[in-house]
């Protein structure tokens, strides 16, 4: 048998002398870990960047192309904005030709905006207003309505209660006083801030004449309302108690009421722990004048269809849909302003996002759907000649919308655009024109490009994990289906789209939840709670960030970081300076950086666009001064721990228990690429949920736990999820119960029972379609998840 050849990516024919470049041809890419990539990648066509997860393909398709296509967008701006982009830097790359302007569309967790919703994101809601003011039915001798006055976020449609939030906020003194045996003194008003500032508004009241050391519930109740509830700001002269090492002067001091105080703060503070801690102090109703629609009276009063404008905007986008098409064969402007806005919303449904509502909050929408939304709103945007480059597109996704997914993407390509997509799923990998495969694997065992070319020439290149998956060449180990030690029952179930339904999850075994995207998973796998009979404990594993800032990493949320600063301060030079723990940690003041107080970057505000995060000029990143950065352990900086990979780290401190056990258990679940000191800002939220998951299991808890796992496989190439599965059914061998909501049939097929809800998203859907062991249920006739899961089962 002959030797196999090393991997030589597909070779591109050199670039022509005219300039009309018709590939992206990228040299000496250095980004994160990829080793001085060069590969060349045809434009006007589908690409698909795979590999297994770290291997480098996000850091090839989005640090370096993606990066590089927008730095040059800034360079043919101002001044200004070109300064903050130099700040940002370019992407670690040689040099990228034939590139094209690019649009990035990440999986992105959306800004926490009451005002952003579905509507907004795709802009449907602005064709909804339009067709509003010009062809909605007005009451007799009503003027007709600019488009702004439908909307909630313009002052000519807001509620003047409610600023058109739609609900009202209001505080009351139990509240604001939750302990009236208190004096102000003491602290009765809890919903003032602490330190100084609420020491000042103390003083200040104790400047206008009210007593600060009596009981609140002694004071007069018409004293009582103007402390906590006056609009008034009465200025007086304060003259501080005179502190024993220092004096203080008089000062102008301006009074502000507790109400007025929280409802600033909830409103304009741009620290979210403020405005937490402020809505602790805030009751939430709808509101009583706009009944909760967020607009003016002269606006709720126009209707289309016989429905207000917020009736519509509650509609599931596929009946919204439905109900404006049979409204189109009136007035000119109605048939031209329906048509338009049905076709706008076409792409949403092709996706299979018809179950959600242009009312909904963006916040509660999963990563996943935002970027489809994104996407969808593309379609309709015609722009030519661009590359957009999508990360995972099928995140979240059932296999009967995968077609549909597919068939929007040949669309943009269609309309003269490239279209370059990271992704894991092997039915979008199949119909891509080209394949980018990075590997073999990941961190440092990655970043190079072992194919470039037609999907079908992958087949021979050795050492590709993904060639293993995509040809039928992967492993499938054996099944043996456990039997139920107990049943929980759930249910009945009256909670969004579930009318009644009642479930019954078997205990000490392994179940997928399955179903379309809106067929009401999470909603019924989101009534499981603590008291849970036959079981000791819930976990609750899902794919929210871990933290908002760099602040936040793996080493810090495992607890693993601890131990490792203990390490530090047993070592020698640490006990002669008389370092303690705390020196070696960033977040408290004493060893770290003050510039950029230990997150190692520093914001940066671009003005119009999203504020993103440049190296702290003073300590490059290391989060640390240089006197702490002079302790070394076993020839190693606190900082140069941090940047090891959790791979380096488990050889580094292997004969250190209390390390070593958190490190083996983010190996376990295929996180040895990661660096200790990763910012959580640059983790995906599929790398999340596994940094919880691994979390869990370094406690090694004995059976009788419950886990909850939503789509655990979202972001995993199909060889992590091999080892991913492993720790699951490992947990199920060790006495827990794992239930999983779940798209990926490879997971599917490996459970011992499944809970198929469905058939369709929305009002479709919302009931148990079928259930029992996964052959059971690739045979039920209704369900759409059946002949995915047959083909998965062979």
């Amino acid at each position: 048998m002959p030797t196999p050849r090393p991997p030589v990516p597909a070779a591109a024919p050199p670039a022509p002398p005219d300039g009309h470049d018709p590939y992206v041809r990228v040299r000496g890419a250095r980004e994160h870990n990829l080793r001085g990539v060069d590969v060349d990648i045809p434009r006007d066509v589908l690409a698909v960047f795979t590999g297994v997860s770290g291997s480098g393909k996000s850091s090839l398709a989005f640090g370096t192309i993606c990066a590089e296509a927008q730095r040059r967008y800034f360079e043919s701006v101002a001044p200004y904005a070109r300064r903050l982009i130099h700040q940002v830097g370019a992407p670690a790359v040689g040099g990228i030709s034939g590139l094209p302007p690019a649009v990035s569309l990440q999986q992105r967790r959306s800004s926490p905006s009451s005002r952003s919703s579905v509507g907004t994101v795709t802009n449907l809601s602005n064709s909804l207003r339009m067709l509003f003011s010009r062809a909605g039915d007005y009451p007799p001798g009503a003027e007709r309505l600019d488009s702004d006055a439908f909307s909630p976020n313009t002052a000519a449609g807001a509620c003047p209660e409610c600023h058109g939030l739609g609900r009202v906020h209001r505080t009351t003194e139990e509240s604001l006083v939750p302990d009236p045996s208190l004096s102000i003194r003491d602290g009765a008003i809890a919903a003032w801030p602490g330190a100084w500032q609420g020491k000042n508004l103390r003083d200040i009241l104790d400047a206008l004449g009210h007593p600060v050391d009596v009981p609140w519930r002694d004071l007069p109740a018409e004293e009582r309302r103007w402390i906590l509830f006056t609009d008034e700001q009465p200025v007086v002269t304060v003259h501080p108690v005179r502190d024993a090492d220092r004096i203080q002067r008089p000062y102008q001091g301006t009074y502000m009421s507790a109400r007025r105080y929280v409802l600033k703060t909830f409103a304009d503070s741009r620290s979210r722990t403020l405005r937490a801690r402020a809505e602790r102090f805030l009751t939430s109703a709808p509101c009583p004048v706009c009944g909760g629609a967020g607009l003016r009276a002269e606006a709720t009063a126009v209707t289309f269809a016989g429905r207000s404008i917020g009736a519509l905007a509650a509609l599931p986008l596929l009946e919204l849909a439905a109900v404006i098409g049979e409204e189109g064969g009136g007035s000119q402007a109605a048939r031209v302003l329906t048509d338009d806005l049905r076709a706008r919303i076409g792409p949403v449904l092709e996706l299979g996002l018809g179950y959600l509502s242009l009312d909904r909050p963006t916040p509660t929408l999963s990563a996943g759907e935002l970027q489809r939304l994104r996407l969808a709103t593309q379609l309709t945007s015609g722009l030519f000649g661009v590359v957009y480059v999508l990360d995972e597109p099928s995140a979240g996704l059932h296999p009967a919308d995968t077609e549909a997914l597919l068939t929007v993407l040949e669309r943009l390509r269609a309309a003269g655009n490239s279209v370059f997509v990271v992704e894991h799923h092997l039915d979008v990998v199949r119909g891509a024109q080209w394949l980018v495969d990075v590997g073999p694997g990941a961190g440092e065992h990655g970043g190079r490009v072992l194919h470039s070319g037609p999907v079908a020439e992958l087949a021979g290149v050795e050492g590709s994990a993904t060639a293993r998956f995509l040809f039928g060449r992967s492993r499938r180990p054996a099944r043996h289906v456990r039997s139920p030690v107990g049943w929980l029952e759930i249910g009945p179930v009256a909670r969004h789209n579930l009318s009644g339904v009642a479930a019954r999850f078997p205990l000490g075994v392994f179940t997928a939840v399955t179903g379309v995207s809106g067929s009401g998973k999470s909603t019924l796998i989101g009534e499981i709670t603590e008291e849970v009979p036959g079981v000791r404990r819930l976990v609750s594993v899902d794919q929210r960030p871990i933290g908002r800032t760099p602040r936040s990493n793996l080493a810090t949320y495992t607890g693993l970081f601890d131990a490792v600063r203990k390490e530090f301060a047993a070592t020698g030079r640490a006990r002669e300076r008389g370092y303690g723990v705390g020196r070696f940690s960033f977040n408290v003041p004493g060893g770290r950086c003050e510039t950029c107080q230990g997150e190692g970057f520093v914001s940066v505000e671009l003005l119009f666009l999203p504020s993103t995060y440049a190296p702290c000029p003073d300590c490059g990143g290391a989060r640390y001064n240089p006197e702490t950065l002079e302790v070394a352990y076993r020839g190693r900086n606190i900082a140069q721990v941090l940047d090891l990979t959790v791979e380096g780290a488990a050889e580094f401190f292997a004969d250190t228990p209390a390390v070593a056990r958190s490190l083996a258990a983010l190996l376990d679940v295929g996180l040895g690429y990661l660096r200790l000191g990763q910012p959580a800002t640059e983790l995906s939220g599929g790398e999340a949920q596994r940094i919880k998951l691994a979390t869990e299991l370094q406690r090694g808890r004995r059976g009788d736990t419950l886990y909850l796992l939503d789509e655990p496989a979202t972001g995993l190439h199909p060889a992590d999820i091999e080892i991913l599965m492993d720790r699951l059914h490992g947990l199920v061998d060790a006495g827990h119960t794992v239930i999983v909501v779940e798209h990926d049939m490879t997971v599917v097929a490996a459970a011992d029972w499944v809970i198929d809800l469905g058939p369709g998203g929305g009002d479709a859907g919302g009931r148990v379609v079928a259930e029992g062991t996964p052959e059971t249920v690739s045979r039920a006739p209704e369900s759409r998840t059946a002949p995915y899961l047959a083909r998965e089962l062979g």
